[in-house]
């Protein structure tokens, strides 16, 4: 059985527990979730106080509203390293990739319609000359996939094994959708849902991650690396890496241990308004 050779969730190195959190659901007073929200973490070096990189969370489905605001932060930076699987120094058209018919692209359109949301792809403009592709080719993700072992079925089984097939908090998953399917408010039940599953994502990616690490997450990471290095080393000062959040908790351990930086301050963006 998969689930029985799946590895447990690994245990936090020092560094991953002294993390900032990345992804939140912000609650009022009473305990109702108002937002899903992204955190811009600022990481400095105490040697060279002038120079900061922020890490900036990405949820791929978001308001327009939160896309809006991403493009105005991201005009501060001299370099905005951003992430997607593509062949080394790939541009994003302004309005995203041209749209296919295939079954990848037809569920992004379905999910889209039902929470009301709009596409990361499709809002933020990757157009300007600051922006840094800093990810891995397909070919190096597949070689990488291949040496390591690493397809998605092992991440799947890892996830098995750790017990973090998602679940509502306290209620089966089919029956709260149905019932957010069924309500006058489906919109707002179905962003609570979804998002009271990517409120446990460092959870989720740990276990994706195993004890020895992934091609999804540290290996991908380890490339973005290698492209901030080069733009420190280039002079820049003032950089952003634009990834989803569940890339950080690794993303934070690099930060400390291989360039000498510590959490300075977090701002956090509302992503998602759980409200209405």
């Amino acid at each position: 059985m998969l689930a029985a050779r799946a590895a447990e969730t690994p245990e936090k190195t020092p560094e991953e527990k002294s993390s900032p959190t990345f992804l939140r659901i912000h609650e009022d007073a009473s305990g109702a979730p108002q937002a899903l929200q992204t955190a811009i973490v600022r990481y400095v070096d105490p040697k060279k106080p002038d120079a900061y990189v922020d890490l900036v969370g990405a949820v791929h489905i978001g308001e327009q509203a939160y896309y809006d605001q991403l493009n105005q932060e991201f005009k501060n930076y001299d370099a905005l390293l951003y992430e997607i699987v593509a062949p080394k120094g790939t541009r994003i058209p302004k309005g995203g990739p041209k749209k296919n018919g295939s079954a990848v692209s037809g569920l992004q359109n379905g999910m889209k319609d039902l929470l009301g949301l709009e596409f990361q792809l499709e809002q933020v403009d990757y157009t300007p000359k600051n922006f840094v592709h800093a990810d891995m080719s397909p070919a190096e993700m597949a070689a990488d996939m291949e040496e390591r072992g690493d397809g998605f079925l092992q991440m799947f089984a890892r996830l098995m094994g750790a017990g973090l097939v998602q679940q509502t908090k306290g209620e089966d998953m089919n029956t709260a959708m149905l019932l957010a399917l069924l309500a006058d408010d489906r919109q707002v039940r179905m962003k609570r849902i979804f998002a009271s599953q990517m409120d446990d994502m460092e959870g989720q990616m740990r276990a994706i991650e195993g004890k020895n690490g992934s091609t999804l997450i540290s290996q991908r990471n380890a490339k973005a690396f290698e492209v901030l290095r080069e733009e420190l080393d280039a002079g820049k000062k003032k950089i952003g890496v634009f990834y989803g959040a569940g890339h950080f908790a690794d993303m934070h351990r690099r930060l400390v241990e291989d360039f000498g930086m510590q959490p300075q301050s977090t701002r956090w963006l509302d992503a998602w308004d759980l409200t209405k």
